[in-house]
């Protein structure tokens, strides 16, 4: 954390305010993420990119430094907070640890049925409310970003809930998802994401959780012999800025941000089904990895084993934003 905070309290000697930026020189937005180019938020980032700078005529260069190479998984909200970076998209789950934990209702097994469930909670009020809660934190919430519906990996067929019985898998770092994972008699491991190919390389931990593209980008399908296709929780992000920052911006220049914003969200969303699909289809065209699709059977049974992490997490999370949810989703 030294370099975190010594890089915040650079950030804070160097820094005047942005309208005063705006008129010196371009106003410079280091956009950090922990996952490939190639995968849906990398290329939503680098479209945004591509528009910020077009609709600000130049007043604003946007550096975007993908793969973990500024921050790791639980550095990047704390150098966000201390003006080291402008900009990050973090998984939802990240929020939890940060103290907002009504974000992990999108950590809850099946909590949603298709992408149009989810659509009804990102684009809705539900959606915006979460978002509003970041401010106390000295964060302004912009957009959600899709990633996808995730898939269980492992060296062993995860065919059943039974199957879990004593795997070491890999997970962010959220209650609800370690929750999960006992649920499912595995052993949670906590670890960044770019140590995960690793970790699995050398068997440290036994499987892992995460959308066909991350799983595809970060080469996972090359040390894990099997895949069950679960569809059984929800990886997203929240693109999120440094609240002062933004705030400070010229009204012209936050206006153009947030057109280039809305842009870069539609384009990464409507990306992010087509780059599971072709990573998926590319992991079985290798040949490395062997993929299960759950029977009618197998998914009743995968959510009955799954439904109690809801009931207990109900006091975490809060009943009142899961009520909202189910609510939103007319249930």
């Amino acid at each position: 954390m030294k370099r975190i905070f010594a890089a915040g309290l650079a950030a804070a000697a160097l820094c005047t305010s942005a309208a005063s930026l705006a008129q010196d020189a371009p106003i410079i937005i280091k956009f950090s993420h922990v996952v490939s180019p190639d995968t849906p938020k990398g290329k939503g980032a680098d479209r945004f990119k591509q528009l910020a700078e077009q609709y600000t005529d130049g007043k604003v260069k946007v550096e975007v430094y993908p793969n973990s190479q500024l921050y790791k998984d639980k550095e990047e909200l704390e150098a966000l907070q201390l003006g080291a970076v402008q900009m990050l998209a973090p998984s939802l789950a990240k929020f939890g640890p940060l103290g907002v934990r009504e974000f992990e209702v999108f950590d809850l097994p099946y909590v949603f049925q298709n992408k149009e469930d989810l659509r009804k909670i990102t684009d809705g009020e539900v959606g915006q409310g979460l978002l509003d809660k970041l401010q106390p934190k000295g964060i302004t919430g912009l957009a959600y970003w899709d990633n996808g519906f995730k898939i269980m990996s492992a060296n062993s067929p995860l065919q059943t809930p039974d199957d879990f019985l004593g795997l070491k898998m890999r997970i962010q770092s959220s209650k609800v998802l370690e929750s999960q994972m006992k649920a499912l008699d595995a052993v949670p491991q906590v670890m960044a994401f770019s140590e995960v190919y690793q970790a699995l390389q050398t068997g440290v931990v036994d499987g892992t959780e995460n959308p066909p593209s991350n799983m595809y980008t970060q080469k996972m399908h090359e040390v894990q012999k099997h895949a069950t296709l679960s569809n059984h929780g929800y990886l997203g992000y929240a693109v999120i800025v440094n609240k002062k920052f933004w705030d400070e911006l010229p009204a012209d220049v936050r206006a153009n941000l947030e057109k280039a914003m809305d842009e870069a969200t539609t384009y990464a969303n409507d990306i992010a089904q087509q780059e599971n699909d072709d990573s998926l289809a590319a992991m079985r065209a290798s040949g490395k990895t062997t993929f299960h699709e759950l029977s009618d059977a197998e998914r009743q049974e995968w959510i009955a084993a799954l439904e109690p992490v809801h009931k207990e997490m109900a006091s975490r999370i809060g009943q009142s934003t899961i009520d909202a949810v189910n609510s939103a989703l007319g249930r």
